[in-house]
């Protein structure tokens, strides 16, 4: 607690009534307590009701919040009339902190407070408060509520509930505009004296910003603030309660204000020329290059647009407004030439999209500056006369023809000559051809419209001192129509005629359609090649013909069918016809026209087989032929069956085992020795499936020496085998299981390499070829594994 508030808190005890010293003294009425009010109050049930006078009445008592001193604060005194001070009454106190907070001698009914009270966070407390006998322990006086009242001191200083406030306002702002308000709130007692009337000053912002005393608003303070000299502002506000007077409590919060952007601040271009260069070759669209103004202002307020006001190549150019970077982009608005000019001369507008009229008077929100634009020269490629061109030609012209041509220049000034050629990928059939010198298109082939009526082809013209410079131009060759096809049936055409026919009767209505596109539109004439006894031709002269019939009944028995030639032709120059033939047939029909049979075999059939029969015949006779045709498959394969199965018969029979062996160790599945020992070979046996001719006696040959190499010994049986009479005079399988001589390589197991002590070297592998490099990699590489 500061010196302030203890000399407060004295003064407002000296000049203040001492409450805390209060009695509230307990007095009789008059009247007995049992004594009928005047008043009365009719009960609920209809009686009255009687109420009695109280013995005491009640003020409020008022204690001062924050005691400091060492005994116990002496609130008030409770005393009843009753009370003849012998001590036989007690005094009793409940409610609020009764017994905690709140103390009372029972033999005076003083009552204290045991602790210092803070009114913040009570204000006042409610209790009740009773006088007993103290022998019976009866009331002597009806239970009385009262309240003790906190008064307030100033212990509380002013807070804000930020501490640090954020809050803008435009720049260039009149003096007094409101920025923000600040509130600071006190706990103290606002009905009480002055302890939380708070007065609001600032400590730090000015001259540029002031505040408000009674309602904290802070205002601006210095008129035409600018945000490009200055931004931020850093505000400091003081609310201090007492009404502001010496003494008082205080705090403070800091309000950071920002000068928001208007637009009061024009583009400006840095250069007042500004030289730009575009080769003559750059297409419509290209960007040449940008020009840029500055604007000091930030936002939607530094949006600038920029357009050519005047110049000698406003025709020529256009500038776009980029809103990413606020520059101007100049782009070429139509074709350049160098030849024809060199230098154009622009002038460039850049001005605020957004103006605000209260800053008008700063001057005009708009710049300009010159461009100069300067055209370079490049070796062009060479241009056609025309963007495209459209050739007409009649399909029967010949071959050879010109149907067109192609003209194109340099625009150089060297003039270098053009050769033309044809984009055969636009011209795949090959049916036209272009004069490379002069453009002329001709044909190299016959046109037909019918087939292609259009053709798309491109012609490419490339200067012969710089064959990479070329263009391209469309050559549309349309083919007119000349009356070359003749018109023929629509559709073919199944006729019929009943027997039952009558003279004069439609039997078809038909009709043509023609290759051939005349400008006048399709019409066709029917006709008959001869005079035809049994039916006529009527042209409807839309471009259909009816047959009708001339006699009376036709018989199938005798004619199942007629042929009707009917001759077509156009009306084109020239004229074109063909005669299509109508195959008419006769058919059995019912009374209405109906056809039921057309065919003469059909009157031989049996009226009673129905469709489901003949069905079932067929398949019959497709289960008989896949049985006949299994039969014989399987007797074809019987046939080749040997004729003697036998295993001692192995001259001429293939025995598979499907048994690889043992290798150069397994002596028990072959015994070479059998090889070298011809005696233990069994005597020869003649075929028993074949009677030879001649009967031969067995010839046996000398058995070679033990030693005798394998080689040899089969080479000796070969012999034998070639000169002995009894061979079969047919081919044979001899198996003599030789290996051979051993390969250059030697063996290539790893099985039989690994139990080798010695080195091998394996770099001959390498020498075999790119297929072998793979193992000698493998066996190469193993050597270096050992020695690492």
């Amino acid at each position: 607690m500061t010196i302030y508030q203890v000399i407060l808190l004295f003064l407002l005890w000296v000049c203040l009534p001492n409450f805390s010293s209060t009695e509230m003294l307990f007095r009789r009425t008059s009247e007995p307590q049992s004594k009928i009010v005047k008043a009365r109050t009719p009960g609920r049930d209809g009686k009255v009701l009687h109420r009695q006078k109280r013995g005491w009445m009640w003020n409020q008592f008022f204690l001062l919040e924050e005691y400091t001193g060492s005994d116990y604060q002496y609130v008030g005194k409770l005393h009843s009339d009753q009370d003849k001070g012998d001590g036989s009454l007690k005094y009793i106190l409940s409610g609020d902190g009764a017994g905690t907070l709140f103390i009372i001698d029972e033999k005076t009914g003083d009552i204290h407070a045991t602790r210092r009270i803070d009114r913040e966070e009570k204000a006042f407390y409610t209790l009740r408060a009773q006088a007993i006998n103290r022998r019976t322990l009866r009331p002597v006086e009806p239970e009385s509520e009262f309240v003790i009242k906190i008064h307030d001191i100033n212990d509380n200083e002013p807070t804000f509930p930020e501490e640090i406030y954020t809050a803008s306002v435009p720049e260039m702002s009149v003096v007094g505009t409101s920025v923000v308000q600040v509130t600071a709130t006190d706990a103290d007692d606002p009905s009480y004296g002055n302890s939380a009337r708070v007065i609001y000053s600032i400590l730090q912002g000015q001259p540029y910003f002031s505040v408000e005393p009674e309602t904290g608003i802070i205002r601006t303070a210095l008129p035409n603030m600018n945000r490009e000299n200055r931004e931020q502002y850093q505000v400091v506000i003081q609310a201090k309660d007492m009404g502001g007077q010496m003494g008082g409590l205080s705090g403070t919060t800091t309000v950071n204000i920002t000068l928001t952007d208007v637009n009061d601040n024009p583009p400006r271009f840095s250069q007042n020329t500004i030289h730009l260069r575009v080769p003559e070759s750059s297409p419509v669209g290209t960007a040449i290059g940008s020009v840029k103004a500055t604007d000091a202002d930030t936002g939607k307020n530094a949006e600038i647009e920029y357009r050519i006001i005047d110049g000698d190549g406003t025709d020529m150019f256009d500038i776009i407004t980029q809103k990413d970077t606020q520059e101007g982009i100049l782009t070429v608005r139509k074709p350049l030439d160098y030849e024809s000019r060199r230098l154009y001369t622009l002038k460039v507008e850049a001005e605020n999209t957004h103006v605000d009229p209260r800053f008008y008077y700063l001057g005009p929100f708009k710049d300009t500056t010159i461009v100069k634009i300067s055209v370079e020269d490049v070796d062009e490629p060479p241009v056609f006369s025309r963007s495209s061109y459209l050739f007409e030609v009649h399909e029967d012209i010949e071959v050879g023809t010109i149907i067109g041509t192609v003209m194109a220049r340099d625009p150089d000034s060297a003039s270098s000559p053009i050769r033309f050629s044809l984009d055969r990928h636009t011209d795949l059939d090959r049916i036209f051809n272009i004069h490379s010198g002069n453009g002329s298109i001709y044909t190299s082939k016959p046109l037909d419209r019918e087939i292609s009526q259009w053709h798309n082809l491109s012609v490419i013209a490339a200067e012969i001192n710089n064959p990479k410079e070329t263009t391209r131009v469309a050559v549309f060759v349309r083919i007119l129509d000349v009356n070359d096809n003749a018109p023929q049936f629509a559709v073919f055409y199944d006729t019929f005629v009943c027997e039952n026919a009558r003279p004069g009767q439609l039997i078809q209505t038909i009709s043509a359609v023609d290759k051939d596109d005349p400008l006048g539109g399709q019409k066709f004439f029917f006709s008959l090649a001869a005079v035809n006894p049994n039916f006529t031709v009527q042209d409807n002269e839309d471009n259909t013909a009816r047959i009708l019939t001339r006699k009376n009944g036709f018989s199938r028995h005798e004619i199942s069918s007629y042929l009707l030639p009917v001759v077509i032709s156009d009306n084109d120059y020239p004229i074109q016809s063909s005669t299509g033939t109508l195959t008419i047939r006769v058919c059995a029909c019912d009374n209405q026209g109906n056809m039921q049979s057309c065919s003469a075999e059909a009157l031989l059939l049996p009226a009673g087989l129905s469709t489901g029969a003949l069905i079932a015949i067929l398949l019959c006779i497709i289960i008989l032929l896949v049985i006949v045709v299994l039969f014989a498959a399987l007797k074809r394969q019987r046939k080749k069956e040997p004729l003697i199965l036998s295993k001692e018969d192995i001259r001429d029979n293939i025995v598979s085992y499907n048994d690889e062996g043992g290798g150069e160790e397994d002596t028990q599945a072959f015994d070479i020795g059998t090889l070298r020992n011809p005696a233990v070979i069994e005597d020869k046996k003649l075929r028993r499936d074949i009677i030879p001719e001649t009967l031969f006696i067995p010839r046996r040959t000398p058995s070679a020496p033990d030693n005798t190499d394998v080689r040899d010994f089969i080479n000796e049986r070969l012999k034998e085998h070639d000169i002995d009479p009894t061979a079969p005079p047919y081919d044979s399988l001899a198996t003599y299981a030789y290996e051979g001589n051993d390969s250059i390589a030697e063996s290539l197991s790893s099985l039989e390499s690994g139990t080798t002590d010695g080195d091998q070297n394996y770099d001959y592998l390498r020498e075999w070829g790119p297929r072998f490099n793979k193992l000698a990699e493998m066996y190469g590489g193993g050597e270096s594994d050992k020695d690492s």
